[in-house]
Parts: C-alpha cells; sequence; structure tokens
C-alpha cells in the first residue's frame, strides 16, 4: 500500500529481533508490502497467518513461507467476522496484527455494507477485525508485548476526516484521492485512541508510511499514470524497501516511541494533518466506527 513520498532512514533493519514462537497476522499479504512483510517475518521464525482476497495469490505466498491461508474479502464485514473466527479458532495467542489490506477505488462506489469502499477496506474493515481480535491480544499481551500496526500514508496531511460524513457522501470524488486521504488520517486516528484505551496492557500500537512504492496501486488513477510516465516507468522502491518499517515495528524488542506513535519510514512522529493530533476527533471516530461495523463495545 506504499503511495507517498520518502521511506525514512532503515538503519534500524539491524535491531530486528528473533520471531520464533511468535504469531503474527498481515492483512493484504498476497501481494507488495504485505507479502514482503510475512515473508521477512516467516523468515525470522513467526508463524505467519496470510490474509489475502486472491486464493490462488494468497495460497501461493502460505505455501512459500510455510504459514496458513485465510481469504477475506475486506468489502464484506461478514467476511471480517468469518476471518476473525477462523482465527480465534486456530491461533491461541497472536502477538502482532499489521493491519495492511486496503486501495484506493477510482469510481465512488459503495461495499456490500453500504460504505464507500475505500473508507471500508482501509478502516471500517481492519478497525472491524481488530475489535473481534481485541480479547485474544489482551490475553496475549499477558505474557508478552502485543502490536497492533497500521499501514498508513503521508496521504493523510491531505485528508479530512468527518465522523458525520465518514463516507463522503456530501465531497467530492476527484478520482478517490479525498477518501483515501481521509482513509489514510483515519488509521492513525485509529492508532492513538487504540492506544489510549489499551494503555497499561501490554498492547502498542503504531501507524506508520512506507514510503512511495513501485505496485499497482492506484494504478489506473490518472495521477498515477502521470507519475509513472514521468518517472519512465521506474518510479517508488521496492515492496521489500516499502515493508521494511512493517518489519522493524513487528520484530523489533523495543520499538523506542510511545504507542500511538506514526512513523515516516522508520521516523518516529512524521509529519501529519493538524487533525491526527485531535485526540477528540479520534474518539468520536471510535464511536461511529463501532456503530458502522456493529463491533463489540
Amino acid at each position: 500500500m506504499g503511495d507517498g513520498i520518502g521511506t525514512g532512514d532503515m538503519s534500524g533493519l539491524g535491531d530486528m529481533g528473533d520471531m520464533v514462537g511468535r504469531t503474527v497476522v498481515v492483512t493484504g499479504a498476497s501481494s507488495g508490502i504485505g507479502r514482503a512483510a510475512a515473508t521477512a517475518l516467516a523468515a525470522r521464525g513467526a508463524d505467519v497467518a496470510v490474509v489475502g482476497r486472491n486464493p490462488d495469490r494468497t495460497r501461493e505466498v502460505a505455501e512459500r513461507i510455510g504459514g496458513t491461508a485465510f481469504l477475506a474479502d475486506f468489502d464484506r464485514f461478514d467476511d471480517i467476522r468469518r476471518l476473525a473466527d477462523v482465527l480465534l479458532n486456530r491461533y491461541e495467542r497472536i502477538d502482532v496484527l499489521a493491519n495492511n489490506a486496503g486501495g484506493l477505488v477510482k469510481k465512488r462506489a459503495l461495499a456490500a455494507d453500504g460504505h464507500e469502499r475505500t473508507i471500508q477496506s482501509n478502516h471500517l474493515s481492519p478497525f472491524l477485525l481488530t475489535s473481534l481480535l481485541l480479547p485474544r491480544l489482551r490475553e496475549s499481551a499477558a505474557t508478552g508485548p502485543v502490536r497492533v500496526i497500521q499501514t498508513a500514508s503521508a496521504a493523510n496531511i491531505f485528508g479530512r476526516v468527518r465522523p458525520g460524513d465518514l463516507d463522503l457522501r456530501n465531497r467530492a470524488w476527484l478520482g478517490g484521492w479525498p477518501a483515501y486521504c481521509a482513509a489514510k488520517l483515519a488509521n492513525i486516528l485509529f492508532t492513538v485512541e487504540l492506544a489510549r484505551r489499551t494503555a497499561g496492557t501490554g498492547i502498542e500500537a503504531y501507524a506508520f508510511h512506507p514510503g512511495f512504492v513501485a505496485s499497482s496501486f492506484a494504478a489506473d488513477t490518472g495521477l498515477m499514470k502521470l507519475a509513472h510516465a514521468v518517472g519512465n516507468g521506474n518510479l517508488g522502491s521496492s515492496p521489500e524497501e516499502g515493508a521494511a518499517a512493517l518489519i522493524h515495528l513487528a520484530s523489533v524488542e523495543q520499538v523506542g516511541s510511545a504507542s500511538g506513535t506514526y512513523f515516516d519510514g522508520f521516523k518516529p512522529n512524521g509529519r501529519t494533518s493538524s487533525g491526527a493530533r485531535d485526540t477528540a476527533l479520534a474518539a468520536r471516530l471510535w464511536s461511529v466506527s463501532e456503530r458502522a461495523t456493529g463491533s463489540p463495545q
């Protein structure tokens, strides 16, 4: 899901720890950053739950790295509920939940649950999944640190989250970019509020910007077509480079920054929209998201 500017300092890679005995759930793991992160974490010994929408790609990744494939369409809350049930039945503990799935929808469209697709896949479905897994995450944190990591974006700088119009029904579409920027700001606000709600439990929440990654992200939008043309097809870093910060946050023994921190690559306290620092907005977004998804209170 890389889509921004700059990848940050990658010097922290040398500090990444052993993952043997740890369970990691990576969504959006059938390609791009998610695939690269799942591969690297499995290589460090993690038992990786490879979550994806495409059956063939998801199973291929899982088989190749020795993980387990789980299929889910983030456009459907029913899929998320089934996914949570299967994960809870399969894993007695979950050490890392990497909410990486998402994307940008060029044309305004609604998901099966009636919400705008970009907002649902990037924010509401990850919110629902995290909420359903939270009791297991709390249990796991009793015997070791647990981390919830959101793949956000520098695009949050241009985002505006309005809890009363979360689906952007009253805003211009502009190729889906306003919705995507709002969703990435929502990722950060969710991280801030999750950190507040889980303070002192052993659960740590972080969000990060992976940089501009050469992938299929928003490839059919005019803006990305222009960017690739200007870059002569050599635009962006590799998925492995984009995944480096996610791998670091999932595996390093001590992050060294407070729960709730947003990273630009490896750099903590990356640039954000002023809205990202609005704790009241974060709390309102949480409440609206609970109602929208039917999440457990």
